[in-house]
């Protein structure tokens, strides 16, 4: 392979970044474990379609976020003390990998490519996945593309949380079963704020270059310390949200879903000494990425319990 293919190779891996799919996994298996759990409803083919589709959202939300951060001059202030795994983008153009324009013509491809799985599932499976999808693929544009840009103007996060709980779960399950119903709708809820937390705490590394550019997220606006405070508020309604779920169902398998508890106060206690220290901070991002995943599988477990055998 060419040396400069080899490089948008990597560099068009590096941007897609697969191991954050987990983002749109949690809620797309949620959405496809209540569909056989109580409508017995499954399907492979609309599952694995409606699969690549989001994930080509991702790919797409992550280009254009990489050309607008790097042209804001946001990545462009991250220094090598600021950088983690968790944080500063996808750094795919400042490392070289791409260039701007390059990027720009993967969020083209994948979004199209996108929408054309979307209208395919629309027209031959679902037509009201139409305004899901829509929604979904709308805010995964504007989320960073001018005059609105979303994740500048403190929107970010609750574009997310809305993006990766209600719409993706929802989605998956209407497509699936093809109806709406609560219950999918409770259990997007404490998907939506968990994801919301993990953006949280990855803004802690970024603030002093969102701050010097403008970048005007929650942290931001808050300061370090105050967003401490809502990040553990976030853990605590996502807990208080899955207490609803038990009650709504009237079956406290669903309570399983707070044994992740402790790891949450841990990274909680964490953020809030030591969120002026990178390298002891990301303990706490990590954590609750694993607390996400973690609260995906545990309530998939219960909606089986609840759905299938109780």
């Amino acid at each position: 392979m060419d040396v400069s293919l080899k490089k948008v190779h990597r560099g068009f891996w590096q941007l897609a970044d697969p191991k954050i799919w987990i983002a749109s996994t949690v809620p797309m298996v949620l959405g496809l474990v209540l569909s056989v759990a109580y409508y017995r409803a499954f399907d492979f083919f609309w599952f694995l379609v409606s699969l690549v589709g989001v994930y080509l959202i991702e790919i797409g939300k992550n280009a254009v976020n990489e050309c607008v951060d790097y042209l804001s001059g946001v990545d462009l202030s991250v220094d090598s003390t600021h950088r983690t795994d968790f944080s500063g983008g996808k750094k795919a153009i400042v490392d070289g990998l791409l260039t701007v324009k390059q990027s720009a013509a993967i969020a083209v491809v994948t979004l199209g490519a996108a929408a054309l799985i979307g209208l395919y599932v629309v027209y031959f499976r679902e037509t009201r996945v139409l305004f899901v999808g829509l929604a979904g693929f709308l805010i995964s544009i504007i989320y960073s593309i001018p005059p609105i840009k979303l994740c500048y103007r403190g929107l970010g996060e609750l574009a997310i949380g809305i993006t990766f709980g209600p719409l993706v779960l929802n989605g998956m399950f209407l497509a699936l079963a093809q109806r709406f119903e609560l219950l999918p709708l409770l259990v997007s809820i404490p998907v939506g704020i968990l994801i919301t937390n993990v953006i949280w705490i990855n803004q802690f590394p970024d603030y002093e270059a969102d701050k010097a550019c403008n970048k005007k997220n929650w942290v931001v606006r808050l300061g370090k310390p105050r967003a401490c405070r809502i990040y553990a508020l976030l853990f605590l309604l996502n807990y208080l949200a899955i207490a609803a779920i038990a009650v709504y169902t009237v079956n406290p398998v669903w309570l399983i879903g707070l044994l992740t508890i402790p790891k949450a106060v841990a990274a909680s206690k964490n953020c809030a000494v030591n969120y002026d220290n990178i390298s002891k901070l990301i303990g706490s991002n990590a954590a609750t990425i694993q607390i996400y995943i973690l609260t995906g599988i545990l309530l998939s477990v219960a909606a089986l319990l609840d759905g299938l055998l109780i």
